[in-house]
């Protein structure tokens, strides 16, 4: 939903038109809420059945009903691969985080049945022999190793979409957006410059403010409009997901 939602904000169609005037500024802000809701509740299943897990290996163990469940896993197994693959090498061209989230859920999924084939496969290995007793621990035992092993997973993508909606500096972009700046500064002979940058989603929103002097040569709308288009051809980047605003001033207050 969100996804579509930034697309919309993006396109030309008229019928969205309504939509997109009462969300001036875009869906951007909508991309890391989801990321990070949809990375804590993936989290919070892994948690919930480690619990699970732990709680089985104290209290005695499973006791496993073979029958097709081995079949079944395996099915679920196999299912839960081709979609991870699927959507890795897609993503490979889209580069979209909800893709990449979404594979890391398929990922999780396959890891889960992974472990409940080896502990039916552990079960059935055992059974009937003098190892029958450790059977109904296979499963709890292989789930919670499973569990610490994918819990981890979503953390990264948990972490990045707080920064994003706590508007935290990317360093990487400050830097660049800095160099650019500072180059304009030094051959127009502006006085000096205030960059201010965040990432929300996949949009990077950057504001430039330069202070020109307050007695320097006048130009035409045409002119600073022509020294915007080259500033931001000089940051380059995706202007699709880009918000991009450069102001020109006299009064240093007006800059900070």
């Amino acid at each position: 939903m969100a996804a579509g939602l930034i697309a919309t904000s993006t396109a030309g169609d008229l019928r969205n038109k309504r939509l997109v005037e009462r969300f001036t500024m875009g869906f951007w802000h909508l991309e890391p809420i989801v990321l990070g809701v949809t990375g804590v509740l993936l989290t919070g299943a892994a948690v919930c059945a480690l619990i699970s897990a732990i709680d089985s290996f104290m209290t005695g163990g499973r006791e496993l009903r073979f029958g097709h469940a081995v079949v079944y896993s395996a099915l679920t197994l196999a299912t839960c691969l081709v979609m991870w693959v699927f959507q890795a090498r897609a993503n490979r061209r889209n580069g979209s985080a909800f893709v990449a989230l979404d594979a890391k859920g398929w990922l999780m999924a396959a890891l889960l049945a992974a472990a409940l084939l080896l502990a039916f496969a552990g079960g059935m290995l055992v059974e009937g022999t003098r190892w029958a007793p450790v059977a109904p621990y296979i499963d709890p035992a292989v789930l919670a190793l499973v569990c610490v092993v994918i819990i981890p997973m979503p953390l990264g993508t948990i972490r990045q979409a707080l920064k994003d909606i706590l508007l935290v500096t990317p360093p990487d972009l400050k830097e660049h957006v800095d160099a650019v700046a500072r180059q304009v500064v030094q051959r127009y002979g502006f006085i000096d410059h205030r960059a201010y940058v965040a990432r929300v989603g996949r949009g990077r929103q950057i504001e430039l403010v330069f202070i020109v002097p307050p007695n320097g040569p006048a130009r035409t709308v045409e002119e600073w409009d022509g020294l915007r288009e080259r500033i931001s051809e000089a940051l380059g980047g995706d202007e699709v997901n880009r918000w991009l605003t450069i102001e020109f001033t006299a009064d240093p207050d007006w800059a900070n």
